[in-house]
């Protein structure tokens, strides 16, 4: 059995970026070495809300087909998927207020940047890995990420 030395900052860290990024675990590894961080989410009720008639629920408008759409299965085995690399914080723009990097139906060039993924405090560029069109964006400004998920289309 490997033995390793625990790096109480960095499970403390790990910890914070569940709570600023709403991500209920995190696992990372290095060789043999795991480490798990998993948030607890406290539920509460109120007892006194129990015996009172339920409201009707309000309509949900549908979900927006260009933005945070669930991609379809044919769609992740795209060639031109983009994928997460990382947990984190996805920003579609250099900073808020700005125009974001890429837009769909935007042509952009192999190297480009189209998002950035902040990770405990460090803002990673995620550059297209293609010349081509943006044909899908999955992810809306400031969503939280978790590593492998889709994050946009370029053709």
């Amino acid at each position: 059995m490997a033995t390793f030395d625990i790096d109480i900052a960095y499970v403390e860290k790990l910890a914070e970026l569940l709570q600023r990024t709403g991500l209920t675990e995190i696992e990372i590894g290095q060789g043999d070495a795991r480490i798990r961080v998993v948030r607890q989410i406290q539920q509460s009720v109120d007892v006194h809300a129990l015996a009172l008639p339920a409201a009707p629920a309000a309509p949900v408008p549908p979900a927006t087909a260009a933005v945070a759409a669930e991609p379809p299965a044919s769609e992740l085995n795209h060639p031109g998927l983009v994928t997460s690399p990382m947990v984190g914080t996805a920003y579609l723009a250099p900073e808020p207020g700005a125009a974001p990097f890429v837009t769909v139906g935007q042509e952009v060039r192999e190297g480009a940047t189209l998002l950035i993924i902040e990770a405990m405090k460090v803002m990673n560029s995620i550059r297209s890995p293609r010349s081509g069109r943006v044909t899908r964006i999955f992810v809306e400004n400031a969503q939280p990420v978790e590593f492998g998920e889709p994050l946009m289309i370029v053709e």
